[in-house]
């Protein structure tokens, strides 16, 4: 009789054998899969934070040099062009640069956008400006 008993325990591991090396394949699959994500995450994240940083560092640059360009005029057009620069600055600063779970970033950067683009037009300047040759320029 445990003769009988062993084949038989034998045989249900025999058979049972392909659902746990199917379990194991899937945990090891997953906790690989787990870590890669992790990892692209990670590198998808540093490139477009460094986008995103370049291209608000470029307003605020932008901002700065016409906001001391336009210190010394005084008249009424131009003191509606050094708000709006005033506005645009005090936008970038309050951006929450440290903060990648914030829920608005998205909606916070089109602002900055779209009060860029605004600056730029009562300045008469195009708001796609590009810099140097046809290989590096600078479009947001």
């Amino acid at each position: 009789m445990a003769a009988a008993s062993a084949s038989s325990d034998m045989f249900d591991e025999i058979v049972m054998a392909e659902e746990r090396f199917h379990g194991e394949g899937y945990q090891e699959g997953y906790a690989e899969g787990s870590h890669l994500g992790v990892v692209e995450g990670r590198r998808y994240g540093s490139l477009h934070g460094a986008k995103m940083g370049s291209e608000i560092g470029c307003y605020l640059g932008f901002a700065l040099t016409w906001q001391c360009l336009l210190q010394k005029c005084t008249d009424e057009k131009n003191s509606k062009k050094r708000r709006a620069l005033d506005s645009l600055i005090g936008m970038i600063q309050k951006f929450p640069y440290e903060d990648p779970t914030y829920d608005k970033l998205q909606e916070d950067l089109e602002k900055i956008r779209g009060k860029f683009k605004q600056v730029c037009s009562m300045l008469n300047i195009q708001s796609d400006f590009r810099i140097g040759t046809e290989r590096s320029s600078l479009t947001f």
